[in-house]
């Protein structure tokens, strides 16, 4: 990693590097969108409210490891720490799922560990979060009945909890997409 890269160059590096880690991924939702549109999203939403750099760019990053796991190359912690620095790979080391263990003991771990987490994965979290919300609400996944959903969105209101504090403009658009995913819910028939 070159420490003179401009911001907006390294930036591009991480949208690039992440582009082409989600080549093939897509969105579990109905509309099956391209995954690389989530993290651009979760980067943009941390940009529009002020979140430092080192949280954008791993906002980009944040589902590299994770997520390319069966892939012929996985992306490592450490190939992060080579390529964007130790600060970004300490954020999303913070922010990934260990997925060798179960779904609910993955998300009991995200709620316990949010509270403790740095400054730049709460953002991270709260902002993935945000993504996850609107897709919940957008375009949920196939198979995902309307209790499901608003399991994920008292979850994710869960995790929330104990990454807000840190940036109160993230915070508020977080609390406005929640209550808008609770109301859309509370308004659709639950049948």
């Amino acid at each position: 990693m070159d420490q003179e890269e401009a911001p907006l160059a390294r930036t591009l590096r991480a949208a690039h590097f992440a582009a082409t880690v989600h080549a093939t991924h897509r969105r579990k939702g109905a509309a099956a969108e391209p995954y690389v549109n989530h993290v651009l999203e979760v980067a943009e939403i941390l940009a529009a409210h002020g979140a430092p750099l080192v949280a954008v760019i791993a906002g980009l990053l944040h589902d590299t490891v994770e997520d390319s796991d069966a892939d012929p190359v996985p992306v490592t912690l450490a190939a992060l720490e080579a390529a964007f620095g130790a600060e970004v790979a300490a954020v999303v080391a913070e922010v990934s799922d260990d997925k060798s263990l179960p779904k609910e003991v993955r998300k009991g771990l995200q709620v316990r560990h949010a509270a403790g987490a740095s400054a730049a994965a709460k953002q991270v979290k709260l902002a993935d979060k945000i993504s996850n919300l609107r897709t919940i609400v957008a375009s949920p996944p196939a198979g995902w009945n309307h209790a499901r959903r608003l399991e994920y969105v008292g979850w994710a209101g869960r995790v929330a909890a104990g990454a807000k504090g840190v940036n109160p403009r993230l915070d508020a658009a977080f609390d406005a997409t929640y209550r808008g995913a609770v109301a859309r819910l509370a308004g659709e028939d639950a049948g």
